[in-house]
């Protein structure tokens, strides 16, 4: 076993130190390889390591360059040196962490994450937590204690009862909330397309004047980080608005709730913590390995009476916490383990200097693409840059040869009727360099393109 490990460290460390210098995208050649995984299942037992270079040599070529320092398609921020080998770690350990009986050493370190967590994230130090696998199942997480709530104090129990004959709930979002949103609505059984869905401002901002008059049990979603442009919605007036007809307010921040960790963004955060839940992603702008999310509950007994679990041979009751109280699964991995890894290595200032320094880079793109001639949609004031090459169809085809070239990755968005590149910078492992790299092929690519147009 010990060969196969270390084997396996090194195939996987080779893979890492290459990303600098490959093409982000895979080729055609490689991507055509992966043909080869599709056998009849073997008859008989192959030797382990043969298994491992047969992953290694035909899967690794054809994976997307995510963990490396010039994809910039999504919010993925590749995995901290301390958080892979965290990961790996925990893996080995193989703990089902559900029970803090059962597995007192990731229960205890979750919990540690947690309170660092609500300390760096400036979020209500008395709030419950889930670890889960991301910003879809946080947002169902944290929706779930919303659904519990908002119908207790109607007097309906829907955990016992269920939805059938329960006083309807009212759910207002913005009218550029995220999908997984909607999903995580379907989920819960409030609808994905019963919500009342209010108008954004230019950069896809709820308008807190446009929230319809609240007479129900009603929970109001609001977004930290428009995953096109980075804005936020004015939470701390939305909330004023719907604390005071009882409603419940939860942020979807799977990016833009890391603002809070550095002080040159902090302000877009402001009074985000008067908000009943939030959803985040650790595995976007903490670069932790995926998959990792997580909920956040001001009503730590909704959290609990949304979510806890009992059985007769379950070890259940315990001085401290339990994660399968919190969380939807009972069976689930140690998630907290590379989140504390990460919060420790990196520390306050680290993680702040993170954050600044992908807004930074996201700057220097909106300038020297702006400079060059091309729009830019957005007021960059995140990590998220919009930029359009002229018509749909110039713009698209820029997108597609930029992919194409290999020296970064960008992806393609329509937003408020225009078609744009987006570019996220969320990596650790971006550079000055990388960024300089990354414009010259834009530049390149789309003089180009714009010539045979």
């Amino acid at each position: 076993m010990r060969e196969l490990l270390e084997s396996t460290a090194v195939r996987a460390a080779r893979y890492l130190e290459g990303l600098n210098e490959r093409r982000v995208a895979p080729g055609q050649d490689a991507i055509d390889a992966i043909n080869r995984f599709d056998e009849s299942l073997p008859e008989k037992t192959t030797d382990s390591e043969l298994t491992l270079q047969m992953l290694d040599e035909v899967g690794s070529p054809a994976s997307m360059a995510m963990a490396g320092p010039r994809f910039f398609g999504f919010v993925i921020g590749g995995s901290l040196p301390v958080a892979l080998a965290a990961n790996w770690l925990a893996s080995a350990w193989d703990q089902n962490s559900a029970l803090y009986q059962v597995t007192p050493a990731t229960a205890l370190i979750e919990n540690i994450a947690l309170k660092w967590l609500l300390d760096l994230l400036k979020l209500p130090p008395e709030s419950g937590g889930a670890f889960v696998t991301g910003a879809t199942i946080a947002n169902f997480t944290a929706l779930a204690a919303a659904r519990h709530a908002v119908l207790e104090q109607a007097g309906w129990n829907v955990e016992a009862e269920g939805l059938f004959g329960a006083p309807p709930v009212k759910v207002i979002v913005g009218k550029e909330a995220h999908p997984t949103l909607f999903k995580s609505l379907g989920l819960l059984g409030l609808g994905r397309s019963r919500v009342v869905k209010v108008p954004v401002d230019s950069q896809g901002c709820m308008r807190s004047d446009a929230i319809p008059t609240i007479t129900e049990p009603t929970i109001i979603c609001t977004q930290a980080g428009n995953v096109n442009t980075g804005a936020f919605d004015p939470i701390g007036t939305i909330c004023d608005i719907a604390h005071e007809a009882n409603a419940w307010v939860h942020v979807d921040g799977a990016f833009g709730l890391w603002a809070a960790t550095a002080p040159s963004r902090a302000a877009l955060t402001e009074d985000v913590e008067k908000a009943d839940s939030w959803a985040t992603d650790a595995h976007k702008w903490l670069n932790v390995p995926y998959d990792s999310g997580l909920a956040i509950v001001r009503d730590t007994d909704a959290l609990r009476a949304a979510m806890s679990i009992t059985a007769e041979y379950l070890p259940t009751e315990t001085p401290f916490r339990n994660p399968s109280d919190y969380t939807p699964e009972l069976s689930r991995r140690a998630r907290g383990v590379e989140i504390w890894a990460a919060l420790r290595h990196l520390g306050r200032e680290g993680v702040a200097q993170l954050i600044d320094r992908c807004c930074r880079y996201a700057g220097r793109f909106a300038e020297e693409l702006s400079n060059a001639g091309y729009q830019i949609l957005n007021e960059v004031v995140l990590n998220q840059v919009l930029v359009s090459y002229g018509d749909s169809e110039t713009t698209e085809r820029v997108i597609a040869a930029v992919q194409a070239e290999g020296t970064c990755w960008c992806g393609g968005t329509r937003w408020q009727g225009h078609t744009a590149m987006r570019i996220s910078v969320s990596s650790w492992a971006t550079t000055d360099e990388d960024v300089d790299r990354s414009i010259d092929a834009i530049l390149r690519v789309a003089r180009t393109q714009s010539s045979n147009a």
